[in-house]
């Protein structure tokens, strides 16, 4: 590798060439090619006494497009000095002369060295950044000038007016703001925060105040608008409403409270950091506050009621929930994907599934769900995968094949029901496009899957095959996120995949009676998102499970208490699991999986 200097001519490394010029100057010289970006250069104050950094130039190359990308996330970008940390933006606007030191050393700590290309559209991008923040920090700052002026003299109006409780008027009763309409006509007490407000002149305030049950119009008149209290009010502020229920069609949920008397109980600053021009990963670093967002509330409530229908479908079937232990010792999705834990001096991981342990008290309990935490050490940043989620299992008893693939599609179309009957308006808000599914699913095989892959120009993700496009799918292949959602998309129902082959699925499948290459499992494919439901017979033969142990490589000695369940008394069996994120997109068309939680957990994301 070499490096072009200022003049042009490549210099063989490890060369080093030291100029005293303008950064202007170097700017000008080393842009004079459109494609420049070929070569990566470091710009840095030269210290004798410091150790300078580098990039090496047999990076890949950055077009003059990618470098109006890299203009776009100026805002990540810094220039790195050894002896000032950075070189501020205001230097690349001045003349001024200083030590350049380039140079490119494979050597290098590449993790310092963080300019990665130098184009003209790039430095002028930085350049009209940094004078439109200029601008707008300037028009800020008078704007905030004169409102602190005006809010000054409304609070020196304010503070000579106050107001008091009217003893006479009956006894406010405690209620939550679900149960509003039920009160209609009598004067109630409410406490909550408050979501939006608007004036209308001095004299008429209305708040829409939510207590976590629903939301409520209350209209404050008069002096309980006009005090110091008041005129500090703003969005999040808590406080606590006494006044008269009303009947009002222009109102949210159309009931109103005609406030008599208020308290203020917490302030809040004046300005909500989270608006539509909220970045996503500021809104996850807010998430403490995103829930308070109508849309996130949405969201939260829409978990729950889901959740709590999972368990009434389950509780309807004659189940019984089981609680497991999240710290294992054993894997049953692979171990690429385990995360592991020191335990006490001992190795231990934390769940894939419940699946085993499900089994395990199948003899006692009969059919058993769970809905626990799983977690999968994936490194995978795509819309549908978490590294921590919900994971809803089911385990039952002296069933064949037939009954459990009846058993997973009476769980989405009765738990879809019960949904939309269950959240009402709340469902309408978030997906008012959703309708249930009713009946039986559209049933394909592995292999009629990958055939209509293949006669529908579906091809593999060129991420799995080395950057290859167009590349068809063969028998074996897996058909992976997108190509799976672009195949349900065109078939446009519910599938129910079944029959992989012995070499895709796990150890503990059972295989087909007629087929032994092919195993009794299911995959459920709903539109939008693809696998939602992952499921099978499980292996209930002590001598084949021994075998697919050996197969695998498996250590059987921690799965002693697994194979006794083949030993005292086997039976054949199965079970599946779903993922309750996924569920949520595909009932509440959210098209990105991190949306269906408050707190996601993936590659890159464990805070707050």
């Amino acid at each position: 590798p070499c490096l072009f200097s200022p003049n042009r001519n490549p210099v063989p490394m490890p060369v080093l060439i030291q100029k005293k010029l303008s950064l202007s100057y170097l700017i000008q010289n080393l842009t004079t090619e459109k494609r420049l970006a070929y070569y990566q250069a470091i710009l840095s104050v030269y210290d004798p006494n410091a150790q300078w950094q580098a990039l090496s130039s047999d990076k890949v190359p950055i077009t003059e497009q990618e470098g109006e990308t890299l203009a776009s996330k100026a805002d990540q970008i810094k220039f790195f000095s050894t002896s000032e940390k950075t070189i501020p933006i205001e230097t690349l606007l001045s003349e001024q002369e200083v030590e350049i030191l380039i140079g490119a050393d494979k050597e290098a700590d590449l993790d310092k060295a963080i300019v990665k290309g130098v184009a003209k559209s790039f430095i002028k991008a930085l350049i009209k950044k940094k004078f439109k923040e200029d601008e707008k920090l300037k028009k800020q700052l008078e704007f905030q000038k004169k409102e602190e002026e005006a809010q000054r003299k409304k609070l020196e109006k304010a503070s000579k007016i106050s107001f008091e409780e009217d003893t006479s008027l009956p006894k406010a009763e405690p209620v939550k703001i679900v149960d509003a309409k039920q009160h209609v006509g009598k004067r109630v007490e409410i406490k909550g925060w408050i979501q939006t407000m608007r004036t209308q002149g001095s004299q008429l305030m209305f708040l829409e105040v939510r207590d976590g049950t629903e939301i409520i119009q209350s209209m404050l008149q008069g002096s309980l608008c006009q005090t110091v209290d008041a005129l500090s009010l703003c969005r999040e502020c808590s406080i606590m409403l006494r006044g008269t229920l009303k009947l009002d069609e222009r109102a949210y949920n159309g009931v109103e409270l005609q406030v008599d008397f208020w308290e203020l109980i917490g302030t809040a600053p004046s300005v909500w950091p989270i608006n539509q021009d909220t970045k996503v990963h500021e809104r996850l670093n807010s998430a403490h506050l995103y829930a308070r967002e109508s849309r996130m509330m949405d969201i939260l409530r829409m978990r729950s009621i889901i959740t709590q229908c999972f368990r009434e479908h389950f509780f309807a079937r004659g189940y019984t929930e089981f609680h497991p232990s999240t710290l294992v010792q054993t894997m049953c999705e692979g171990g690429s994907t385990l995360f592991g834990l020191d335990f006490f001096g001992e190795p231990a991981y934390l769940t894939q599934s419940s699946q085993l342990y499900l089994e395990t008290v199948m003899p006692s309990l009969g059919d058993v769900f769970c809905i626990a935490q799983s977690y999968r050490a994936e490194r995978s940043q795509t819309p549908r995968h978490l590294a921590e989620y919900t994971h809803i299992e089911a385990e039952r008893p002296f069933i064949t094949f037939e009954d459990l693939l009846e058993t997973v599609e009476d769980l989405i179309c009765d738990v879809s029901k019960r949904v939309v009957e269950k959240a009402g308006p709340v469902l309408k808000r978030v997906n008012p496009h959703f309708v249930a599914p009713q009946g039986k699913f559209k049933r394909m095989t592995y292999k009629a899957c990958i055939d209509f892959c293949r006669e529908h120009n579906i091809c593999q993700d060129p991420s799995k095959v080395d950057g290859k496009e167009g590349v068809p799918f063969e028998y074996g292949d897996d058909i992976t996120d997108a190509p799976e959602r672009e195949m349900i998309k065109l078939i446009g129902e519910p599938v129910s995949m079944i029959k992989f082959p012995v070499e895709m699925k796990s150890f503990y499948m059972s295989r087909c009676q007629e087929d032994d290459t092919l195993t009794e499992s299911v995959d459920v494919l709903l539109p939008g998102v693809g696998e939602t439901i992952g499921g099978s017979m499980r292996m209930h033969d002590l001598q084949r499970l021994e075998e697919a142990y050996v197969r695998e490589g498996i250590d059987p000695q921690n799965y002693y208490w697994y194979l006794d369940q083949r030993r005292f008394g086997t039976s054949p069996h199965g079970g599946y699991g779903l993922g309750l994120e996924r569920f949520m997109m595909w009932i509440l068309g959210i098209p990105h999986i991190r949306d269906t939680t408050l707190y996601p957990r993936y590659m890159g994301r464990c805070l707050p």
